[in-house]
Parts: C-alpha cells; structure tokens; sequence
C-alpha cells in the first residue's frame, strides 16, 4: 500500500501556513512550543461542536455519542503509544497537570526516606511534581548532565539504589534535541525494582512510540505538540492505575483509565486528539493503524532529520554561532536545533528573526537546569529551531540568511 503523498504535499492541510507577515509567508520554526493544526483537526473540534455537544453518560443520542468520541481517542492514542489496551489512556488538561496529581498518587505509596531520580536535562514539569515531593520527607536526587548536553550514564548508575522507588526522565529533550537511551534506563530501574516514569512531549512528535516494547511505566504526551490540541495524554502500564490512590471525587469512575481524571473533560478537543491520531497515519501504510502510525512517523522523521541536519551543519559553519546540544552522528536526535550567537542575546536574535517572518523561541523552554547548568542562563538563554513535518528547505535557508544578516558587534 502507498503512502497517502509525500510529507511535503502535507502544507496544503494546514490552514495556518498561509498567513503572511509583511507579504511573505511565515515560517513556523516553534514547532517544540506547539505545531499547527490541519483542517482535519480544525474540522473534528468544530462538528463536535455542531452535532455532539453533551456531557457523558447519559440516556440520550448526543450523550452518547460523547462517550463513544472519548472512547474512540482511547483506542486511537493507545494505537499511537503501543498500549495494550485503551484503558491505559488516560485524558487531562495537560502533562504537567497529569504528572501533578500522578505525583501526589505516588507519594502516597511511599515512606520517608524513599529516593526519586530525575534529570537535569529534563523540561521543570518532569522536574517540579517530584522535587515537591520533598516536602513528604522523599528523597529526590539529580542524575547530572554533560555538555553538550547528555545524561551521565556514569552518575545515573552511582545514584540509582535499592532505595530508589521511581525514576523520571525525558524521552528527548525540548531544549536541545538529546534523546535519552530509555532502553538503559529500564534496565537499571528493573535491577532495582523502580518505576520509571517517561515524559514524551518533545519525542511523540518524530519518532515511533511504543509503550510496550520499552516497558514504561508512565508515560505523558502532549497532543498540540503533533498537531492536535491541547490535550494531556497520560499512559499507565496495565492495572498500576488501579493500585494508586489519586484525587478524585466519590462520583468519579474509580476504576482506570478514569480514576485521575477529574471533572468534566474537554471532549472536543479530544475529538481533535483522535483526528490528529487519523491524519498522521494518513501518511502511512500498512494493514492495520499501528503499521500506518509507525510508517508515517518514519516518514516524517527522516524529513524532518534531513532538515535539521542540513541546518546543523550550516550552523556549525558559522564562526559566530555555537549550537548547543549533541551532534548528528546517529539518527536518534530530536530535530530540534538550539545556538548562541556570538555578541546578541537569544531575544535580540529571535527579535531579528521575527522581522523576517521567522517565528523562533529564545530562552529556556521550561527547561531551565539543563539551560541553568550549561551556563546559558545569565545571556538570555538559546534561540531554538524547531522542525516539523510541514518544514521546508526554502524556510531553513531564508533563516539562514537573515541569520548572515546579523551585523557582527565590536
């Protein structure tokens, strides 16, 4: 079975793309900080609107086919995470909502003098729900990262214990484009029998994701980071939901996938959850929607890594510039391209950038310690390019020549 079309043909689904700033198209580089949306997705959140707007549960027809919407993006993002099951999915306002109130069910289950690692890589909302725990008497300890911006397997296997009850760690980082050897991580986490918990918002939007296969725990996305809206994704292996005690209301459903979410959810965004699950397979091919998933984030991984690639060495050319993160000598980067520049700040550069039509982010991300400890902090942070599937060569090469317009400073 053939692709649908080339990644390429996929600008013409987005609505966004076509909007000029000063008689020339904008170039959407900020992808990490959230994508645009396809007609697609737009289409699903507003018909939901139109035609099936109720609450859950009830006896009538547009009641239930809310439920059955719900449901559907169930099995759609368990097909999407290689769950086993759609009642590992679990819905929220957003992935630091849902590792908030996953943290407070852990704790729980924990006893002063319990250890929890995390990173110094990681983005504050796989860092801020842990390192509260503290305030239960938990131990929480960093593993330590080294330039250009990679985990210190070394440090990580001194610091993981008998002691050690849960490890929380990014699938890749949103700051500088490292992705994290989670296969290693497992292992030292079964030796010692922890909990690893995977914060995959900047890695479910160019690689394949298969909770299964790597034996996560825990693992959160966010939807309006491919090309959905802003919905939190929360995947539990199993039955290990049922054996937490979260916050709910006595008249929530107290069993998983439904026993962390609380109130009323935003059905039609999820419904636009479910259609970004559909639109990305559409790139694919294969028999069933897994195959179609996996194929299309294969496709639009190599797309987005050529560009990325083609802007990282043209970076690494430019005697002003220092790009900040971990080369391209294998294929398992995030295509996500972050520099200093030599003489301006992060914001006097994404300033100039903007002039053109170039949307750019500058600072930390969220991810202030990886920034913090790289010692990037005090100069305004990084400017970030981000990839994304409806990227282009022309857009890479106009930042790059405005990038050349900068004038060097005395």
């Amino acid at each position: 079975m053939q692709t649908r079309k080339d990644v390429i043909g996929c600008r013409e689904d987005f609505p966004a793309l076509t909007k000029t700033y000063q008689g020339i198209p904008l170039a959407y580089l900020d992808g990490p900080a959230g994508t645009q949306v396809p007609q697609m997705v737009i289409d699903a959140v507003s018909n939901y609107y139109k035609f099936n707007n109720a609450n859950t549960h009830g006896a009538f027809v547009t009641s239930r086919e809310s439920d059955k919407i719900l449901e559907d993006c169930r099995e759609n993002m368990a097909v999407f995470l290689g769950a086993d099951s759609p009642r590992e999915i679990s819905f929220g306002a957003n992935m630091t909502s849902l590792t908030f109130s996953l943290s407070k069910a852990i704790a729980r289950k924990l006893h002063p003098g319990d250890e929890i690692l995390i990173t110094q890589l990681d983005h504050e909302a796989n860092r801020g729900p842990w390192l509260s725990l503290r305030d239960h008497g938990i131990i929480v300890k960093e593993i330590a990262v080294n330039p250009p911006g990679i985990l210190d397997q070394e440090d990580f296997k001194s610091k993981i214990s008998d002691r050690t009850r849960l490890v929380a760690m990014g699938y890749a980082s949103n700051a500088l484009g490292t992705v994290n050897d989670i296969r290693f991580a497992r292992q030292l986490t079964y030796q010692f029998g922890a909990w690893l918990f995977v914060d995959a918002v900047h890695f479910a939007p160019h690689f394949p994701v298969d909770a299964k296969s790597t034996g996560v725990d825990f693992l959160v996305c966010s939807a309006y980071k491919f090309y959905g809206p802003h919905v939190g994704i929360l995947y539990t292996r199993g039955d290990l939901l049922d054996r937490l005690e979260t916050d709910r209301l006595r008249t929530q459903d107290q069993f998983s996938p439904y026993r962390i979410e609380t109130g009323t959810l935003n059905h039609a965004a999820i419904a636009g959850v479910s259609a970004a699950v559909n639109y990305i397979a559409e790139f694919g091919s294969g028999e069933h929607l897994r195959a179609k998933i996996a194929s299309a984030m294969n496709t639009i991984s190599q797309h987005e890594h050529r560009l990325a690639k083609y802007l990282f060495e043209n970076l690494t050319g430019m005697k002003e510039i220092t790009v900040r993160g971990p080369s391209f000598d294998n294929d398992m980067r995030a295509p996500t391209i972050s520099f200093t520049r030599d003489g301006y700040t992060a914001p006097e550069v994404c300033m100039h950038l903007a002039k053109a039509g170039i949307c750019a982010w500058d600072g930390h991300f969220y991810a202030i310690r990886p920034i913090e400890v790289l010692g990037l902090l005090e100069r305004g942070g990084v400017t970030r390019i981000g990839i994304s599937m409806y990227s282009t060569q022309e857009e890479i090469d106009r930042l790059l020549n405005r990038l050349d317009l900068l004038i060097p400073k005395d």
